[in-house]
């Protein structure tokens, strides 16, 4: 999202969705409503009865997203090997509410939470689920830009925000490391034709039954382009032979991985760096900054990535009283 877009996350509860229901889809109506959680950013979610959830758009810049996967998601369902969100109807503003918005078929399950109990089977899964997705047909599929917050798009795009809290994070963060990290992010560019991405595979958006992947959800930030954007779960979730199950799994070149590296520390810098922001989040984040730089580390040099991960345990502990957002951080 757009710094200072306007959010209408706080606004949206169960007696707008029950008026919009009630207004637009009557067969619905009466049907019990109750706020979803966990909650995303870019939608609040319901559950409408056992079988459906309706997603609202928190902010003008993921409308598009209510089109895109009404479009998408029923070509992509068919040649996937797990389930993901069925259309069922989409709603137009009312009530108050000004955005278009959805009633899917709901999944259930839970969201996936590190650890995991299975975590091999689940990355197995992943990669499983991220190949079949990458080999759907791309044409007619859309190009990256704002709808995917740029996610399968270069990673220049976020050159000067990255970079910006590189320097506002020094001394909490290694800043050399962490350039270098995004240096060989950004020198690994990507030459090959555009795949499908999912564009944001986060915890959140796993759903597991059984301590096992049993759907993926919310394709907002799908489109076609780079895959990379995809691999960051390999630090945000998985960790030691989970995450080498993933890579090999997709079979990820040394390129794509560094640039799935650049991607993780982009979304982790940030969030470290957010006004304002959750500090438990931002310790989490703080975490993949470190395993993203250790990893590098041994990969350029045995010995800086054992020095860093032994500084980890103690450094995220600092991040509960360091987060208070110091005022050269606002630019991030």
């Amino acid at each position: 999202m757009e710094k200072g877009e306007d959010r209408l996350a706080p606004l949206i509860d169960a007696a707008l969705v029950e008026r919009l229901v009630v207004a637009q889809m009557p067969q619905w109506a009466g049907l019990p409503i109750r706020a979803a959680d966990p909650q995303g950013w870019d939608n609040r979610t319901f559950r409408l009865g056992s079988q459906l959830g309706v997603r609202l758009p928190s902010a003008p810049g993921y409308v598009a997203q209510v089109y895109k996967e009404h479009r998408v998601l029923p070509l992509l369902a068919a040649q996937l090997p797990l389930p993901i969100p069925a259309p069922m109807a989409r709603g137009e503003p009312g009530e108050g509410y000004p955005f278009a918005w959805s009633v899917y078929r709901w999944l259930d399950g839970t969201p996936a939470a590190a650890p995991l109990a299975e975590p091999v089977a689940v990355a197995r899964a992943l990669a499983g689920f991220l190949t079949a997705l990458q080999r759907t047909d791309p044409a007619g599929g859309p190009p990256p830009g704002g709808h995917s917050a740029w996610r399968g798009g270069p990673l220049q795009t976020y050159d000067a925000e990255t970079r910006s809290c590189i320097m506002a994070l020094d001394g909490l963060v290694d800043a050399r490391a962490a350039t270098s990290v995004w240096d060989a992010a950004l020198a690994a560019s990507w030459d090959s034709g555009p795949v499908w991405f999912h564009g944001d595979v986060a915890a959140d958006n796993l759903v597991l039954r059984d301590a096992q992947l049993a759907a993926v959800i919310d394709f907002g930030c799908c489109g076609v382009g780079d895959p990379a954007c995809d691999l960051t779960v390999a630090w945000t979730l998985l960790n030691g032979p989970a995450r080498e199950v993933l890579r090999s799994g997709l079979d990820a070149d040394p390129g794509t991985w560094a640039r799935a590296r650049g991607w993780a520390l982009w979304k982790a810098l940030i969030t470290v760096a957010e006004r304002d922001g959750d500090p438990r989040r931002a310790a989490a984040s703080l975490r993949v900054i470190y395993d993203v730089l250790a990893e590098h580390g041994r990969h350029e040099n045995p010995a800086f990535g054992q020095a860093r991960s032994k500084a980890v345990p103690q450094r995220v502990a600092w991040v509960l009283a360091v987060i208070a957002t110091p005022a050269e951080m606002e630019g991030c």
